[in-house]
């Protein structure tokens, strides 16, 4: 595959292209709290349920907007509100103008290149099953510091 991504725009790629931008991550499944007043969207340390921590895959991915209420499609029209994506996300990098981290997957060709540098929910995540709503306020986490 060419670097698409340094010659497109996100409107010219093709849907496997986009697709293909996912770094693998995870950090999109988080579980995020909105405060009602601020309206300021904050990430929690707690996956979707739906979410493989150990490989940061979905686990029923096809499904998953039927599946789990809180999953939403990132779009190119959804793009720009959603602040709460983290700064490493190739979608939002490439949104502003920025480029790829070194580590993503496209341009090392391995698609444990983000586990490796320690940029995934892998290695702190912990799914929704396990804990009550009503303390998702005490794990509320900065994504961009992990």
């Amino acid at each position: 595959m060419d670097n698409f991504w340094e010659t497109k725009t996100l409107v010219q790629m093709s849907p496997d292209e986009w697709e293909s931008l996912c770094d693998g991550c995870g950090l999109c499944c988080l579980v995020k709290i909105e405060d009602e007043e601020s309206r300021l969207v904050f990430n929690t340390s707690v996956s979707c349920r739906q979410l493989d921590i150990e490989t940061c895959t979905c686990r029923d991915y096809e499904n998953r907007l039927a599946d789990v209420s809180m999953c939403i499609r990132l779009t190119l029209e959804n793009l720009p509100a959603l602040n709460w994506l983290p700064d490493t996300c190739a979608y939002k990098r490439l949104y502003q103008g920025k480029k790829l981290p070194v580590w993503h997957p496209l341009i090392t060709g391995d698609k444990d290149s983000v586990h490796d540098a320690g940029f995934s929910a892998r290695w702190f995540a912990q799914s929704e099953e396990y804990i009550h709503p009503d303390q998702l306020v005490d794990f509320i986490i900065d994504i961009d510091e992990k």
